[in-house]
């Protein structure tokens, strides 16, 4: 199973559920959904993870962690991707997402140059907020039920081949254990 592939990049869930830095949460933490591995949990937390990968807000970890328990999914795993928008990945992903934007809504692109600066956020801001979100949005749906999807069809697929592999194994060790019946002669 994609279990076991998985588990390897996991942290354990002991761990997590002692770290002193999250007792604030409680008994949150002690949900077995929030650490199983199974195809639901794990596509659940890819479409998660992904969607909201895509949102162009800071604190994307938080909002990924509060998901994950609101839809008791794999919270190690959802957390883990929104990690896809990283800071070599935001500029290309958000500028991709504006222009796509300004294809949805139909408005032409505005014209602008990036400055590290609180006024250049607040002034340029009010003039890319929307097509910036709606693109987001979108992209962010779109890339979220395709992880989904290919998380569900990639469980399915190893689990159907661990079978196969299985009856195959069978039928061998069937045809060895089978004395050849004497022959009369």
């Amino acid at each position: 199973m994609p279990r076991k592939l998985i588990k390897r990049w996991m942290p354990d869930p002991a761990k997590v559920k002692n770290n002193p830095a999250l007792h604030f949460l409680g008994d949150l933490l002690h949900d077995p959904n929030l650490f199983h591995l199974n195809r639901h949990s794990v596509s659940v937390a890819f479409f998660l993870g992904i969607f909201i990968a895509f949102f162009p807000i800071p604190g994307q970890m938080p909002i990924a962690a509060v998901a994950a328990f609101l839809f008791r999914c794999n919270l190690p795993l959802s957390v883990a991707l929104v990690w896809i928008s990283n800071p070599l990945t935001i500029p290309p992903i958000f500028y991709a997402t504006y222009k796509f934007g300004t294809w949805i809504l139909n408005s032409p692109p505005a014209e602008f140059a990036i400055e590290l600066s609180w006024e250049w956020a607040t002034q340029e801001l009010i003039n890319l907020w929307q097509p910036l979100l709606v693109g987001s949005l979108t992209c962010g749906l779109f890339f979220g039920i395709l992880g989904y999807l290919c998380m569900q069809a990639f469980w399915r697929w190893h689990v159907v081949r661990n079978w196969e592999k299985r009856k195959r194994h069978r039928a061998a060790r069937g045809r060895q254990r089978t004395p050849n019946p004497p022959t009369d002669r």
